[in-house]
């Protein structure tokens, strides 16, 4: 009896990691094992230990090429979301984004950030029937921001204190997502 439950793990085992290796189901796996962790709501930091973003420099370009400076966000409530359509754990996550966009895309800025080729984005987001606009880097991201692995997200208050620095997916509809951003709303006015 023991060798049949042995041998039924090792099968199961090889099964699941054929899955990962075969790369029509690979990606399917991980966005469905990320969805599992994009549950979790990304945390605040304590006041105390905010970064401040000083520089805003940092100039992008939408998906008509129009240019779009930064700059033009300081003062102002702004998630900022680094992400690619390869990227399983920004699949994950991308959901929860677009419901927290559009519950606040008229009070907080928001800036989806990706490197890659406008074709692509262009028809991730007409498949996925997403709304926001998403922009490429055309300078040098502020060191602020430090992304070294992606989904990376950023909160930033009207004063450029990092409310919320979030590497990996997560749920940006949560609840204290939203009260977080209703507080940061409240304390602007």
């Amino acid at each position: 009896m023991k060798t049949n439950k042995s041998k039924l793990k090792n099968i199961v085992f090889i099964i699941v990691i054929g899955l990962f290796i075969i790369p029509q189901t690979r990606q399917p796996i991980q966005i469905w094992l990320n969805k599992g962790l994009a549950q979790f709501s990304p945390r605040t930091i304590a006041p105390t230990n905010r970064d401040i973003l000083t520089n805003y420099n940092w100039y992008l370009k939408d998906n008509q090429d129009h240019k779009f400076n930064f700059k033009t966000m300081k003062g102002k409530i702004v998630l900022v979301n680094f992400w690619a359509t390869w990227c399983p754990p920004c699949i994950a996550e991308m959901p929860s984004l677009e419901k927290l966009y559009n519950a606040y895309k008229d009070k907080i800025e928001f800036v989806f950030v990706s490197n890659e080729e406008k074709a692509n984005i262009a028809h991730f987001l007409k498949e996925k029937n997403y709304s926001f606009k998403v922009f490429q880097p055309v300078s040098q991201y502020p060191d602020t921001f430090d992304v070294s692995s992606i989904p990376r997200t950023f909160l930033i208050d009207t004063k450029g204190h990092i409310v919320i620095d979030k590497t990996g997916a997560a749920n940006w509809n949560s609840k204290t997502v939203r009260q977080t951003i209703d507080a940061l709303l409240e304390a602007k006015d």
